[in-house]
């Protein structure tokens, strides 16, 4: 039972090393005098390790949303983690902006924070081709979500 409980954690502080990491190259970034193609590598490197970052964030999401039913986590511990993860989320939607990273940041405006494909599939399950095109012009509207 605890070792979903030190899979989130062993997770967390790898994503928290990873935003550690970022944050140090942006300040080396900051402070070197690096141009042309160099300077790109390090931006293209920086931008590589926040999409790395976005994954793991999604995936100790999803690590939350399964805790509850394999064992028993306190609501305080639960808040706690979200809490955690919103603010290495956030963190990591700052870095993107600085580096004009729009996609990064909006991926949660685009796709939804609480989407889910399998309740997606379950709504089109039954659809025939023009219920799915009818439904889909529906959410790109913002009539369901």
């Amino acid at each position: 039972m605890a070792s979903s409980s030190d899979t989130w954690m062993r997770e967390y502080n790898e994503a928290l090393k990873l935003s550690e990491d970022i944050n140090g190259m942006m300040s080396e970034r900051d402070s070197s005098a690096l141009t042309g193609p160099d300077a790109q590598r390090r931006a293209s490197a920086i931008r590589r390790k926040i999409t790395i970052l976005g994954t793991r964030l999604d995936s100790l999401q999803a690590l939350l949303v399964k805790v509850p039913g394999k064992q028993h986590v306190s609501e305080k511990e639960m808040n706690r983690r979200k809490d955690m993860v919103g603010n290495l989320r956030s963190k990591a939607n700052q870095v993107a902006s600085a580096l004009n990273m729009s996609n990064f940041a909006n991926r949660d405006s685009l796709l939804g924070t609480d989407t889910k494909p399998d309740d997606a599939m379950n709504r089109v399950s039954g659809m025939d081709n023009q219920g799915i095109v009818l439904f889909q012009r529906q959410v790109m509207r913002g009539k369901l979500c």
